[in-house]
């Protein structure tokens, strides 16, 4: 990015373009894209630094962007109808911000979400530490999932209501950084810095290194206390990212499966570990640290306000039964792609497609308060649970306490799972709250957080 009297400043563009997701010897994808590629280009900018990026609009339709994690100004977090007017085809937005946290943080719309962040719009923001990390190498992964027809391109059916009600629109072919996973290139003896960056639609990844043992030392851009996932395996939900510190033990020449085995049944290799034949840099490794903490407010849990968020519907659940949505459910205005259908809901009510102005906030937070709020999901289905403008922090999962001091923004929830989670809320607005399965957010798993009496937030 380039930087004028202080300020960080960069132009994304927003338009058609092409990308060889199928590999060198295949059709060329068309694809959407900021700046003409995929993943967009990666912007990286320091901690407490001001930021200002101007988005132009190139597509044939309304778009946003959305600074995802990004605890910024509430005009400027990218919701349509809620924060701001909509960029239209041929016109720009000014974002400008300063972030207050460092992490692994990345950006897509929120205009016609389904369809052009399953096009290729999304890219990754990276705000680094004020004292580099002490590691070999600072490596990020992409990771994408996508539907592709025999013919290379973008399979059609966006909305398709009956995966809008199960597990999403799941891809049948991933990329790596927008190309398909070949060996990753490692010497023995290196500590890694690896960033994972799920930017998929709806699928959820179980992923394992095989001969290793990576250390989590961020989730969602937030430091925690240094922890080896459990079972070897990490779950990593759409919008979600972690940052691990992997010391590379294995022998030189030697190849490691990195596998994503969530599925059950459809486990697959999604790249390998491959080591040069070279000495190793290293023998000994010291032990990892953790992170410099961001400056988060620490919920005080002793005068927290709480409040309780059910998550109901999908197949399989009483909303689909005889009747459909029951006389409690409130449909949001557009509908599902245009078919005004609503399939999920949040305390009985739903919100559909992107969101839209004048719709009732679900609560009214006092600003400055501590908040505890207890997620239950009362659903077949995983829900990955983002809350734009706030991290929180991760405080129990069905009644057992969540160790390594955990913050998220995007918490990922089994069916049946309840999660409590509390925040000071020291920025004001609208906030969307929402599950980030796309299907699932378009379809009514969405509403509205007010921080503030007014609906500027004040």
């Amino acid at each position: 990015m380039s930087s004028a009297a202080g300020v960080n400043e960069r132009r994304l563009v927003a338009a058609p373009g092409r990308a060889a997701l199928l590999g060198k010897d295949k059709p060329e994808t068309e694809v959407w894209t900021y700046d003409g590629v995929f993943p967009g280009p990666l912007l990286q900018v320091r901690q407490g630094e001001p930021v200002r990026i101007v988005v132009e609009n190139r597509l044939d339709e309304d778009t946003t962007v959305h600074w995802h994690g990004i605890r910024l100004p509430n005009a400027m977090d990218g919701v349509p109808g809620l924060t701001q007017p909509p960029i239209r085809p041929g016109e720009s937005f000014v974002y400008e911000f300063t972030p207050p946290d460092a992490g692994t943080f990345w950006y897509h719309p929120h205009a016609n979400s389904l369809e052009q962040l399953g096009r290729g719009l999304a890219g990754v923001l990276i705000v680094e530490e004020a004292e580099p990390v002490a590691v070999d190498r600072d490596l990020l992964w992409v990771l994408r999932d996508w539907r592709v027809t025999s013919e290379g391109q973008i399979a059609s059916g966006f909305g398709n209501m009956m995966e809008a009600g199960m597990s999403g629109r799941v891809g049948n072919t991933v990329t790596l950084n927008g190309a398909v996973p070949g060996d990753q290139s490692i010497r023995a003896g290196e500590r890694v810095r690896l960033r994972l960056v799920n930017v998929s639609l709806a699928r959820i990844m179980g992923l394992r290194f095989e001969g290793h043992d990576p250390v989590v030392v961020a989730v969602d851009g937030q430091p925690c206390e240094p922890h080896k996932p459990e079972g070897g395996r990490l779950l990593l939900g759409p919008a979600m990212r972690i940052d691990l510190l992997i010391d590379m033990k294995g022998d030189p020449g030697r190849r490691y499966r990195v596998t994503d085995d969530f599925y059950e049944g459809l486990e697959y290799e999604l790249t390998s570990l491959a080591y040069l034949a070279e000495a190793p840099v290293r023998t000994r490794f010291p032990e990892p640290t953790a992170l410099p903490m961001n400056p988060l407010p620490e919920p005080d849990l002793q005068v927290a306000e709480r409040y309780e968020l059910i998550l109901e519907g999908g197949m399989m659940s009483r909303m689909m039964g005889a009747g459909g949505m029951g006389r409690s459910m409130m449909q949001g205005m557009g509908g599902m792609m245009g078919m005004g259908r609503a399939i999920w809901s949040i305390n009985g009510t739903s919100m559909t497609g992107d969101g839209h102005a004048g719709m009732p906030p679900l609560f009214m937070l006092a600003p400055g308060k501590t908040h505890l709020i207890t997620i239950r999901n009362r659903t077949a289905w995983w829900h990955p649970m983002h809350l734009h403008g706030f991290s929180l922090r991760v405080l129990t999962r069905n009644a057992a306490e969540v160790p390594h001091r955990q913050w998220a923004d995007t918490v990922l929830m089994a069916p049946e799972d309840t999660v409590e989670v509390a925040f000071v809320a020291d920025n004001p607005g609208d906030w969307m709250l929402h599950c980030h399965v796309t299907d699932h957010q378009m379809a009514g798993l969405m509403t509205v957080l007010r921080v503030g009496d007014g609906a500027d937030g004040r």
